[in-house]
């Protein structure tokens, strides 16, 4: 725990194994024999406990009985492949379960063993599924390699959501047809609304981008322009973003905030590429390609239901940061990098203990919000040191949700690791009041900063 953290893009942990089984003999046999071949073996013995755990976080490898308490397997395959659409699925059952073990077979489990578990078996079929996993990762890492020459290079993150946010814009960009994004505020709808454009025919084209809030004449104007005379100091014909785009992409960002009149000139827009300049008795024509934005679904009681239906004809969904932490670390790096290029400032490191802070705050400001605390944090330190606990925002200090029922120390530590590990997480459960952390770990304010110099804790 006391080594700093170097941030490597590609790093793969031990796999992550979730089994669940009501026999506790075979439930040690398995998890015992499991961890001891470096397996990071998560072993529940109740089907509701694993659907929490499932719902929570994505899991390498799913072992279950097939018949569980409140829970079912077959219920527990489909959750687990909602999370991780590879997922090495081994259902576990008795003969008389064979008919529906085909069944599970067909929807995606990799096998079905009858007990006793023959665990040699058990591995080389975990194994075949996680080759297959690292085939699949392999392939998407190869794609975005590509993708950073073609366009997807500023959407960052290899978790399973932003996998599927790659297909989708991939999907998205060969069609010539409206696309709707939602997700929460700060998770990088423009950035997809982009790749869609770099990607597309029209990558040659103006991407235009109008921001739908505001007040009605302005967005009005922003779209679609105004004729000499529109209104009082019009005295100047101006186009709109309509016509700027013309055989490229027009992005509305939030686009669920149009009023009615504008909903109609919009939808008049899509379906006859049709439109009129504020002031103006003429129609004109513009060929463009709408991709719009919301971060709440287009309800029929407040938008019109024939343009919503014509927007979404490809939806994609934005994935918020909670969802996928396993993306911080290349989101940190990423905004490190910017920073330095931009500022001219020596790109620097960030230890294990901010990291470990920042992948457990719950960014409701999502993607934006990392990025405007890494910048800070890094402008700050202006290459000085490598970014510490210290160096975070109080207010992600204090409200980080932190995991604390135990310490985890690895067997074979020595006392001095062991002390350091308890003082850190001590910090971390007290918000970094020290006198607190003192208080709690029954020392002084005096021995515990002894104590902070001597690990070098900031």
């Amino acid at each position: 725990m006391s080594e700093d953290f170097a941030i490597e893009a590609g790093s793969k942990a031990e796999a992550a194994v979730l089994l669940v089984d009501r026999d506790r003999a075979l439930g040690r046999q398995i998890s015992s024999f499991l961890s001891d071949r470096a397996y990071a073996v998560e072993w529940v013995n109740d089907g509701e406990k694993a659907y929490n755990l499932l719902d929570a976080r994505p899991f390498d490898v799913l072992v279950v009985e097939l018949n569980i308490d409140r829970v079912d397997g077959m219920r527990l395959l489909g959750l687990a492949r909602d999370r991780n659409p590879d997922v090495c699925v081994v259902f576990i059952g008795e003969h008389p379960d064979i008919e529906l073990a085909t069944e599970a077979m067909r929807q995606g489990a990799y096998d079905f063993q009858i007990k006793p578990v023959n665990l040699v078996k058990l591995e080389a079929v975990i194994q075949r599924g996680l080759d297959h996993q690292r085939l699949v990762l392999q392939q998407h890492a190869l794609r975005r390699r590509l993708d950073e020459h073609y366009g997807l290079g500023s959407l960052v993150g290899n978790s399973r959501q932003m996998v599927r946010v790659y297909d989708a814009v991939r999907q998205a960009a060969r069609m010539n047809v409206p696309v709707l994004i939602v997700g929460e505020s700060g998770t990088g709808k423009d950035l997809i609304a982009q790749a869609i454009h770099n990607n597309s025919p029209r990558r040659d084209e103006v991407f235009a981008k109008v921001q739908c809030t505001g007040p009605e004449p302005r967005v009005e104007d922003d779209l679609f322009g105004h004729v000499a005379g529109a209104f009082p100091g019009a005295a100047t014909p101006q186009p709109g973003a309509v016509e700027l785009a013309d055989k490229g992409t027009l992005f509305l960002d939030e686009v669920g905030e149009l009023t009615e009149a504008q909903q109609k000139a919009v939808l008049g827009l899509v379906r006859k590429q049709r439109f009129r300049r504020r002031g103006d008795t003429r129609n004109r024509k513009a060929d463009v390609r709408i991709v719009a934005a919301t971060t709440k679904r287009l309800s029929p009681s407040a938008f019109h239901q024939e343009l919503a239906d014509l927007l979404a004809a490809i939806a994609i969904e934005a994935p918020d940061l909670r969802s996928r932490r396993e993306d911080v670390p290349l989101l940190v790096q990423h905004a490190m990098r910017e920073t330095a290029q931009r500022n001219g400032i020596p790109m620097t490191g960030l230890t294990r203990n901010a990291l470990d802070l920042l992948t457990r705050y719950d960014w409701p400001g999502n993607c934006r919000e990392l990025k405007n605390v890494v910048e800070g944090m890094a402008l700050a330190a202006r290459g000085a040191h490598q970014l510490d606990v210290s160096d975070v925002p109080a207010y992600i200090r204090r409200n980080t949700n932190l995991d604390t029922e135990e310490i985890r120390v690895p067997l074979g530590s020595t006392m001095r690791e062991v002390e350091r590990a308890a003082i850190e997480e001590t910090l971390k459960l007290t918000g970094y009041h020290k006198e607190q952390c003192a208080k709690t770990l029954g020392i002084g304010l005096r021995t515990l900063y002894r104590k902070l110099k001597q690990y070098d804790i900031r």
